[in-house]
C-alpha cells in the first residue's frame, strides 16, 4: 500500500499536483483513492466534479480513479461524541450559554484531524493501491502531524494516574466541586482517541508513505517550504520529493516575463542545492488550466517524465539508533538547519529536541535509556547525539 501526502502553502497547486499524481496512478492501472483534508475542498474543482459527494463513500472518477469528500459531521459524532457531551455537560453547570457552549466544544482543526482517521481506515480496507492525501496547508498540516506524539506524551506520563485518581475521587470531587465529573465512557473515548491518531502516526511514517512539498520558485514560499521540510523531518515523517511550480517557459518571453524567468532560475538553483539528496521534481506554467482527470494526468506526466510517480524515492531514514563501538548513537534528520537553531534537552528517559517554535519529545529505547548523553555534533542535514553506556545500569561482562 502507498501512501502520500502532499502539502505547501496556500495557494501553490498542491491540490492540482496531487489529484494529477492520483490521475497518472491510476492511469498505469493502480487503483487510486485521493482525499482532501483541506477545509477549503477545492479537489472536487481540479477533478472537475460539479458538486462533492458528501456521506456517499468514495466515487469513481475515472477508471482506477476515485474521490472522496470525507462526511466530517458523521465522523465528529463518532470520535468526539462522549467528550464534547461531558464538556457540554461541564459547561452547562457554569451556566454557560447552550448555544455558546455548543461553540466552545469544538475541536479545532478536527476537520483535518478526522480526515486522517478517514485515510487509517482506507489504507487498512486494502482495496486500494495507491492512497494521496491533499492536505491542508503547511501550519495546518504540521499542527496536525505533531499531535498524535503530543497526546502521546501526556497517555503516557498523565493518563494513567489521572484516570485512577478519577476513578477514586469522583463521587467526591463531584459534590465538592458541583462539577460533573467525567464518566467511564468519556474516559475510553479519550483513550480511543488516542490509539486512533497512534495508528493514523504507524501509517504515516511507515516506509511506504512519504510526504511531497509543493512550493514556487520565490524566496518567500521557498522559505516556507524549507521551514516545513525541516519540521516533517524532526515529527518523523519521510519527505521523498519537493515539487517546484509554475515555472514559466523560456521561449517567446517578453521584457517582463525574461526578469521572471531570471530570478526564477536563481530560485531554482537554490532549490536545487538545499534540498540535496531529496527529488525535486519541475511543473511548468500551462497554457490552460488542468481540470478533470484527463488534463491533470498530462501534467503530472510531464512533471515526472518517464520516472514512476508513486515509487518511493530512497531518502535516509529519519531516526537511525546504531551501535558505535561500545557507545550508542541516535541519528535524526534535520535538513536545512544549522548548530545554533537547534536545543537538545535529556529528560528521563526522554530526548526533547527543539528546531525553532516545533519541539518533539523522543521516548528513548531501553537501551539508550540506561545511557549517558556524551555528545551531540551535526553532518550535513542530521543531527547525531552519542549515548555512552551508564556504568551502574549495565552489567560489567565477566572477563
Amino acid at each position: 500500500m502507498r501512501v502520500m501526502l502532499f502539502t505547501g502553502k496556500g495557494g501553490v497547486g498542491k491540490t492540482t499536483l496531487a489529484a494529477g499524481t492520483a490521475a497518472l496512478a491510476a492511469k498505469a492501472g493502480k487503483r487510486t483513492l485521493v482525499l482532501s483534508t483541506d477545509p477549503a475542498h477545492s479537489l472536487a474543482d481540479a477533478l472537475g466534479l460539479e458538486e462533492p459527494a458528501y456521506g456517499q463513500g468514495p466515487i469513481e472518477v475515472a477508471p482506477n480513479l476515485w474521490s472522496l469528500h470525507v462526511d466530517v459531521r458523521d465522523r465528529f459524532a463518532l470520535a468526539w461524541g462522549e467528550i464534547q457531551q461531558y464538556l457540554l455537560d461541564v459547561l452547562d453547570s457554569a451556566g454557560v450559554d447552550p448555544m455558546e457552549a455548543e461553540e466552545l466544544t469544538v475541536l479545532p482543526g478536527a476537520e483535518e484531524v478526522l480526515a486522517l482517521l478517514e485515510v487509517r481506515d482506507r489504507v487498512r480496507s486494502g482495496e486500494w493501491d495507491v492512497v494521496i492525501v491533499d492536505c491542508a496547508p503547511t501550519a495546518e498540516t504540521l499542527r496536525l502531524l505533531a499531535l498524535p506524539d503530543a497526546l502521546r506524551w501526556y497517555m503516557d506520563r498523565i493518563w494513567p494516574t489521572e484516570r485512577r485518581v478519577l476513578g477514586l475521587l469522583r463521587p467526591i470531587l463531584r459534590k465538592a466541586s458541583g462539577v460533573p465529573m467525567p464518566k467511564d465512557r468519556v474516559l475510553d473515548a479519550i483513550e480511543s482517541l488516542h490509539a486512533d491518531l497512534s495508528d493514523v502516526r504507524s501509517i504515516l511514517t511507515e516506509e511506504t508513505s512519504s510526504v511531497r512539498l509543493v512550493t514556487t520558485p520565490e524566496a518567500v514560499v521557498f522559505a516556507e517550504a524549507r521551514r516545513t521540510l525541516t519540521s516533517l523531518s524532526l515529527y518523523g515523517y519521510r519527505v521523498d520529493g519537493v515539487l517546484v511550480n509554475r515555472i514559466f517557459p523560456l521561449s517567446g518571453a517578453d521584457d517582463w516575463r525574461a526578469k521572471w524567468i531570471t530570478a526564477q532560475a536563481v530560485q531554482l538553483a537554490r532549490i536545487e542545492s538545499d534540498c540535496e539528496p531529496i527529488r525535486v521534481w519541475r511543473a511548468g506554467y500551462q497554457s490552460a488550466e488542468p481540470v478533470g482527470p484527463q488534463a491533470l494526468a498530462e501534467l503530472a506526466g510531464q512533471v515526472y517524465g518517464d520516472a514512476d510517480p508513486i515509487a518511493v524515492v530512497d531518502t535516509p531514514d529519519p531516526l537511525t539508533v546504531k551501535r558505535v563501538g561500545d557507545d550508542f548513537e541516535l541519528s535524526i534528520a534535520l535538513p536545512l538547519v544549522a548548530k545554533g537553531d537547534v536545543d537538545l534537552a535529556r529528560r528521563l528517559d526522554e530526548l526533547v529536541v527543539t528546531v525553532g517554535p516545533h519541539r518533539r519529545v523522543l521516548s528513548l529505547p531501553s537501551a539508550l535509556r540506561r545511557c549517558n548523553v556524551s555528545g551531540a555534533h551535526f553532518e550535513p542535514g542530521r543531527l547525531k547525539v552519542a549515548f555512552t553506556p551508564d556504568p551502574q545500569q549495565w552489567p560489567r561482562e565477566d572477563k
